[in-house]
């Protein structure tokens, strides 16, 4: 049995805690959130505990294998720092941190402590984006040139309103197409070059990636629209390989022919029996069981950090910035 302390009842803290309750052999030992009446609705009828400080839990818990962190970006580093004090493993949501000099310190601390440190990067674990970077690693449309993705909806209600504090949150480029950031980087390798334009707000913003394979890629980001969607799009030698969560369709691989051939070849999917957010903590889970190494590290997280930081000194000076690389 792994016994999860869980930081935070907010929308990601929900979804966690329910990922949680379907699995067997896991037990959400806790949950911790000043909103008590927050807490009890992810709660339900399970036996979990709430507490008001992460202190009053770990006085009150007698095993915690596991803390999940799942709170505004800018608390991330309080919560990993002093999980890291008692020893026990951290899955941190992403974005990882505010800053890069605090994922710095949260990434040697944990190591430090010998404390693993997984952060929740989930666009790895969704069955579109999963096949879509099998068909580029198997090279179903030859070498890529260029890549655009897209994901956006409604500016999101978070505590405290903390999503409109620039102090507190990276908008858009941080706190939500960090997830193409890494998705195109596990595709691509590292980027070379960022250039991105953007709304004052932080609330909408085109990002260009270059890569160092020569893959360009355009990410566009928006909390400026009512209804949440992805998309994305590859572009080949030889094909094309899209998807759009507005459409009813899978992922779609269309291959160049001639004119007297099938123009393109559907990739069908099989409905999820679990949730992306299930399978992603299963896996986190199962790595501290067998010692394996993620799909989506601490260092994948950072380099994706590394990427967001990069598009906003580029939206702040509107110049492109160019990164050095290897630490």
């Amino acid at each position: 049995m792994q016994n999860v302390l869980l930081i935070g009842a907010g929308t990601m803290g929900k979804e966690h805690a329910s990922s949680y309750y379907d699995m067997e052999d896991v037990r959400v030992v806790g949950i911790v959130d000043t909103r008590i009446d927050q807490a009890q609705k992810i709660i339900g009828e399970h036996d979990t505990k709430i507490f008001q400080t992460l202190e009053e839990a770990l006085n009150n818990l007698e095993q915690i294998d596991v803390i999940d962190v799942c709170v505004p970006t800018f608390l991330h580093k309080e919560y990993v720092l002093k999980a890291a004090d008692y020893g026990i493993d951290v899955i941190c949501e992403k974005p990882l941190a505010y800053t890069l000099e605090d994922a710095h310190e949260m990434i040697e601390y944990c190591d430090k402590k010998n404390v693993k440190l997984f952060v929740g990067h989930v666009v790895r674990f969704f069955p579109q984006y999963a096949k879509a970077k099998e068909l580029v690693a198997n090279g179903s449309i030859g070498d890529i040139g260029v890549v655009r993705t897209r994901r956006g909806g409604h500016f999101p209600a978070g505590w405290s309103d903390w999503y409109s504090d620039k102090t507190k949150s990276g908008g858009v480029i941080l706190d939500l197409i960090i997830h193409d950031f890494d998705f195109l980087r596990w595709n691509f390798g590292e980027v070379e070059r960022v250039f991105a334009k953007g709304l004052p707000d932080l609330d909408y913003a085109i990002v260009t990636l270059v890569f160092k394979t020569g893959v360009i890629a355009h990410v566009e980001g928006s909390w400026r629209h009512q209804t949440f969607s992805t998309q994305f799009e590859f572009a080949g030698k030889s094909g094309i390989i899209e998807y759009d969560s507005l459409k009813e369709e899978p992922v779609l691989l269309s291959i160049n022919q001639s004119i007297d051939e099938k123009s393109g070849v559907e990739v069908p999917q099989s409905p999820l029996r679990k949730s992306p957010y299930y399978i992603e903590l299963q896996h986190f889970l199962n790595c501290l069981k067998t010692n394996e190494t993620p799909i989506v590290t601490a260092e994948d997280a950072y380099k994706a950090m590394e990427i967001s930081v990069a598009a906003l000194q580029s939206i702040k000076t509107g110049l492109p910035v160019i990164l050095k690389g290897e630490n």
